[in-house]
């Protein structure tokens, strides 16, 4: 299984000029480190841009770990408004196909 994280590819308003417009990226994938250092999750691959989203994707842990952590990187500041996850396998022929889950999800 593998929960892909889709963040719309939205630059981050009020940044000085010349500034990289989505530091948001960085501090994503940081913090998806981080849960991997922790054996949250597994970091399955690089993230990557597809068309109008950046994709993340984590496996390693149950669809409710997964879905938690992909929560969380929605409620990160900074973290564009709009944040899907899909739920997929790595068998799956292109991103996107799977179950959409809207983030982040709701207090238990």
């Amino acid at each position: 299984m593998v929960v892909e994280i889709h963040v719309p590819l939205l630059p981050t308003p009020g940044l000085p000029d010349g500034s990289y417009p989505f530091p948001w990226i960085d501090e994503v994938q940081d913090f998806l480190s981080d849960l991997e250092d922790q054996g949250e999750v597994e970091v399955f691959d690089e993230g990557e841009e597809d068309g109008d989203v950046y994709v993340f994707f984590v496996t390693g842990a149950g669809e409710g770990r997964l879905l938690t952590a992909a929560s969380r990187v929605a409620a990160l500041s900074g973290v564009p408004a709009g944040t899907v996850a899909v739920v997929s396998d790595d068998e799956a022929e292109e991103l996107g196909l799977g179950r959409r889950v809207a983030l982040p999800l709701p207090a238990p």
